[in-house]
């Protein structure tokens, strides 16, 4: 006999009251900022009003937004290209939030992985691997990553980029990982599947890694704006993703001058979008912590 669910089903109705819940408790200017970043990174090439790479036909260079000269073909100006500068900026928020969660995610999950390993089996593998951990942490982000891009800048363009990011901040994962490790691996269900004959990798991947991913979840939140801004820095620097791609960093670089001369719109065009966003996921950040660590819900 088939039994076909009730559309009262209580499972069913349990799911939809949390998800409820938690969208009614997130932060309502950090979930809009986030999906409007996500929309226009999906549709960027429908939403841009020209083409980013190219100058626009007939168009004088460095101009000043529409409403002061009354030329809304190009609202926010062009840059000493000719180029629409709201087009690249527009353009520029897919490659940081492809960056940005991309980086995040391969640095999560080198960290998730070097962290499980050292915390659970402990002994000489915990420390080599801590010590690692510890010479990487000794070594300024910003450096490091200037470093990288230097030794990738003629490898794979925007994923060396990734790549670079997942390398730098992949230590900040593993050590706190580590650490709730050490407290998980003592407890009774990890015990007792331990007296089972579960192997040491079955333990890690389904009785470890389960109970670690809502403090990844949390890390991964707050490090998305930190790897935004990193890569911003590095395309100011002029050694992030390769021209001519549009990427809110070396839009800033591109516009310092004209800032001297009182044009601040190319400079605030890219600038508002990266503090908006590390804005965004700094507050969902906190949310999460929050809302997943049970001796904090109630304050």
């Amino acid at each position: 006999m088939t039994v076909v669910a009730s559309p009262f089903d209580p499972a069913r109705v349990r799911t939809r009251t949390r998800l409820g819940t938690y969208l009614r408790d997130a932060p309502a200017a950090a979930v809009i900022i986030v999906a409007l970043l996500v929309l226009v990174a999906i549709f960027a090439p429908w939403i841009a009003p020209h083409d980013p790479l190219k100058p626009l036909p007939g168009a004088r260079i460095n101009t000043d937004p529409a409403w002061q000269t009354g030329d809304w073909s190009a609202v926010l100006g062009t840059d000493f290209q000719g180029r629409d500068i709201l087009s690249r900026v527009i353009h520029g928020t897919r490659i940081s939030v492809v960056v940005g969660l991309v980086g995040t995610l391969v640095a999560g999950s080198i960290g998730l992985a070097v962290g499980v390993v050292a915390g659970y089996l402990g002994g000489i593998v915990d420390q080599i691997l801590m010590r690692i951990v510890d010479a990487w942490l000794a070594i300024p982000a910003l450096i490091f990553a200037v470093f990288l891009a230097m030794v990738f800048q003629d490898g794979l363009g925007i994923w060396s980029i990734v790549i670079i990011l997942g390398a730098v901040f992949w230590t900040r994962y593993a050590r706190v990982i580590r650490g709730e490790v050490l407290s998980l691996r003592e407890r009774d269900f990890v015990r007792l599947a331990q007296v089972a004959g579960a192997g040491r990798w079955r333990v890690m991947r389904r009785h470890i890694v389960p109970n670690v991913l809502n403090t990844w979840m949390v890390l991964a939140s707050l490090t998305v704006g930190v790897v935004i801004i990193l890569e911003a820095s590095l395309s100011f620097l002029g050694i992030g993703v390769p021209p001519p791609d549009p990427a809110w960093g070396s839009m800033i670089a591109e516009a310092r001058i004209g800032l001297l001369a009182g044009n601040w719109v190319p400079v605030a065009a890219p600038a508002v979008p990266i503090a908006a966003t590390v804005f965004a996921f700094n507050l969902l950040g906190d949310w999460l912590r929050i809302r997943l660590d049970p001796t904090q819900r109630n304050l």
